[in-house]
């Protein structure tokens, strides 16, 4: 049998199915002959630190709610048991009803593998990055519910000064990015 080029198409799932998807195909691919003409079943994820009561958490995102990727040759029944898995929708396609499954385009193949690879380290929530002369709260600590302005910003250590007034005077406090929030 001649070696046929797999493509990557897209699966639309239910959003926040995309897990259970993946581990229904993987399991029709290993105990069915599913696995000749499928061969990858992927979600794109990305490792996010958030901050929850204080304290940073590791959470993995779905870098594309509600899509699942395939590296699949479709044909025959393949087309037919790729749709009627549990929780999938359809496949992305054209516009009309009877158009085929499209195949993702090389370049975004390549974007999407190398995002995904990228994204697999974890990052800091872009959202903690603070400027000199912000106005913050103090959400966590000793000195919760103190408003101030930020002085000086260290992002390295991920700490920064901010300046309250306590009992009318000036204090200047050395918190994490954790302990504040914008208001």
């Amino acid at each position: 049998m001649a070696e046929d080029k797999k493509e990557w198409y897209v699966l639309r799932a239910i959003s926040g199915k995309e897990a259970k998807v993946k581990e229904v195909l993987d399991a029709a691919i290993k105990n069915t002959n599913l696995g000749q003409y499928v061969s990858q079943v992927l979600i794109p994820t990305e490792k996010v630190y958030t901050t929850r009561n204080g304290k940073k958490v590791l959470k993995e995102r779905n870098l594309y709610s509600g899509y699942v990727f395939i590296e699949a040759k479709l044909t025959g029944e393949v087309i037919y048991e790729l749709r009627n898995t549990t929780n999938v929708i359809d496949f992305l396609r054209g516009r009309s009803k009877q158009s085929m499954p499209e195949a993702l385009r090389e370049s975004e193949v390549m974007r999407m593998l190398g995002a995904a690879d990228e994204l697999r380290k974890p990052q800091e929530d872009i959202a903690n990055e603070y400027i000199v002369g912000e106005s913050v709260k103090v959400n966590f600590g000793p000195f919760s519910g103190f408003s101030g302005v930020i002085r000086e910003v260290n992002a390295d250590k991920k700490k920064i000064k901010v300046e309250v007034k306590i009992f009318g005077r000036p204090t200047d406090l050395e918190l994490e990015n954790s302990q504040v929030e914008r208001i």
